[in-house]
């Protein structure tokens, strides 16, 4: 019964952490910290795109790269800087600081097993699902 009680626990605190993600406060990061070198429209054409030494990623393609899945792992400790980028130079890539911090809220990953982040990486994940491109 108890093993249960926690496994109950488990799912409703997961179910809440997904209901919890708000695209628009995402956009609103995604517009502040990534669209400069990223694009608006999550491209890899943004205004900073010409001078970087390698070109930002398209990011409206991260499932279609993915096998039609979107990486949310990957995504999530990039954008975090638990799996820094070499392009950056840097946590992703200044604003490190902004998005890195306590990794309390946890986002369900598809494989049973969640990943711990901030809740900025989770409004700002929630917007990027969002960008992907449909097939």
């Amino acid at each position: 019964m108890r093993i249960f009680f926690l496994t109950a626990l488990a799912s409703v605190t997961i179910a809440s952490a997904a209901a919890a993600q708000d695209a628009d406060i995402g956009r609103a990061h995604y517009q502040t910290h990534c669209a400069t070198c990223h694009g608006l429209e999550g491209r890899g054409n943004g205004p900073m795109a010409g001078v970087l030494m390698i070109k930002p990623a398209n990011l409206t393609e991260l499932a279609a790269q993915n096998g039609g899945r979107f990486p949310l792992e990957r995504v999530v400790k990039r954008i975090d800087g638990r799996e820094p980028l070499v392009s950056h130079g840097s946590p992703m890539p200044v604003y490190g600081d902004y998005f890195d911090g306590r990794f309390d809220v946890p986002m369900p990953t598809g494989d049973g097993d969640p990943v711990l982040t901030s809740q900025p990486v989770v409004d700002l994940v929630a917007f990027l699902q969002e960008l992907q491109r449909v097939e």
